[in-house]
């Protein structure tokens, strides 16, 4: 594949000043493009994908051209019959397959993988935050144009977020929680220190009413997500990962706020009594959902709520955890839920419980997200439905089903491609060759 920009595929394609002739093809591919009679005033461009993936449709679409307006996808459609304004900028991935770019529902931007436990003490919010820049960098090279960053400190995924928006920092779109919201005590308290510090986190909150002073706190300062702690972790100190920690009053109280502000709530739950009181709550995710028994899969399907089950890292946990600090203790809670999480990754897949792909990125190194797709195809879905988990249904989750998710008319031009077939090996999206995100190609590895 020669992802170089040729002025030679213009004369192939056609050239002309309207692009009208392509607006059946635009249509199948979800509706009308914005403005098609008077073409936008800032410059097209017209990518050529040779093999095109429509996660709406569920199939790969053969020889298509992507006309592309500022940040915006103006139409899709068959090259045969295209045509494409003079002046247009070509960019020939004829030789590629072409997805849309790709989202993880639960990332932690700011969190060095190379230092857990302890280690991480050493760590303030500010240098957090200027890990956290290099980190979005290099996910957005790795063909993921969206994230969720579930709980940074000191609201570094905000900053991160607002320099990203205001095109200070390259990076992915980011949905953001500021501090995730937990028990004292609880996995999403810091119980690494001994009492002589008086240290609690600053998400930490006891109580209905608390909680729901500490969402609005949230909102306040910037958080458009609201990330909540209902059982122990494997990572946290002194708790256990199936116990739960926030109670249902306490989760009906924050989802009820949250919800009046506008904020959707995702719940990390590993054990069965908090997932199902976290589902009854109304939450709008639950993460990781290793321990999740019958009752919480019927009440998710019920429900329609996201499972986001981060079925890699315990690879990375198990091989490479010791030597990144962290605690024998959670090497151990590790052992108990790993393979059982992927086991109920099937399980609750085949009962058709909806999934987006999430990760835990931060855990493990930044970049490394597809690592995660050979798990889902192993544990139960078809490659199709993996790359729809970290596409259009991710972006279902997100709210942001309007903007991102598919390639179509009327939505960000956010497009990946990789050399090979990610339909017949899930391996090839760990070798992303090719990334625009709104319209701009920042990653081209024939250019570099």
């Amino acid at each position: 594949m020669n992802f170089r920009l040729r002025a030679a595929v213009l004369a192939a394609l056609g050239a002309a000043a309207s692009i009208s002739s392509i607006d059946a093809g635009a249509a199948a591919q979800g509706g009308t493009p914005p403005a098609l009679a008077q073409p936008s005033a800032q410059a097209v461009t017209a990518i050529r994908a040779g093999r095109l993936v429509d996660v709406v449709a569920g199939k790969v679409l053969a020889d298509q051209v992507i006309l592309v307006s500022g940040e915006r996808i103006l139409s899709v459609g068959p090259a045969a019959g295209a045509v494409v304004p003079a002046g247009a900028r070509i960019v020939d991935l004829s030789g590629a397959t072409v997805l849309p770019g790709l989202v993880d529902a639960h990332v932690h931007l700011t969190g060095d993988p190379t230092l857990h436990g302890y280690q991480s003490l050493g760590v303030s919010d500010i240098r957090a935050a200027m890990y956290g820049a290099h980190a979005a960098q290099v996910t957005l090279a790795a063909g993921f144009t969206t994230v969720r960053n579930v709980g940074a400190g000191g609201f570094g995924d905000v900053a991160l977020r607002d320099a990203i928006d205001a095109g200070e920092l390259p990076g992915p779109r980011m949905r953001v929680a500021g501090y995730a919201l937990g028990i004292k005590g609880g996995h999403c308290d810091n119980n690494l220190l001994p009492n002589d510090f008086h240290y609690a986190e600053q998400g930490v909150a006891d109580g209905p009413w608390q909680a729901r002073a500490k969402v609005r706190e949230m909102a306040k300062y910037g958080a458009d997500t609201i990330k909540i702690c209902a059982s122990g972790g494997v990572l946290s100190k002194g708790d256990e990962a199936g116990a739960q920690q926030y109670t249902l009053e306490e989760m009906q109280a924050i989802v009820e706020e949250a919800h009046k502000l506008g904020r959707r709530v995702a719940a990390h739950a590993h054990g069965a009594s908090s997932i199902r009181d976290a589902i009854l709550a109304g939450v709008d995710s639950v993460e990781h959902a290793s321990l999740i028994d019958d009752e919480g899969i019927r009440l998710a399907r019920q429900k329609g709520t996201y499972l986001v089950m981060d079925i890699y890292n315990d690879d990375y946990i198990l091989q490479e955890g010791a030597k990144v600090g962290m605690l024998p203790e959670s090497l151990e809670k590790e052992r108990k839920v790993g393979q059982v999480q992927r086991d109920n990754f099937r399980k609750a897949w085949q009962a058709g419980v909806k999934m987006a792909f999430g990760t835990d990125a931060g855990v493990y190194p930044h970049g490394d997200n597809a690592r995660q797709f050979r798990y889902m195809v192993q544990y139960g879905m078809t490659p199709m439905q993996a790359i729809r988990a970290a596409t259009i249904d991710g972006a279902d989750l997100l709210g942001w089903k309007d903007r991102i998710g598919s390639v179509s008319a009327g939505k960000f031009a956010d497009l990946i491609a990789v050399r090979g077939d990610p339909l017949a090996d899930p391996a090839e999206l760990t070798r992303v060759r090719f990334v625009m995100k709104g319209g701009t190609v920042v990653k081209d590895a024939d250019a570099r």
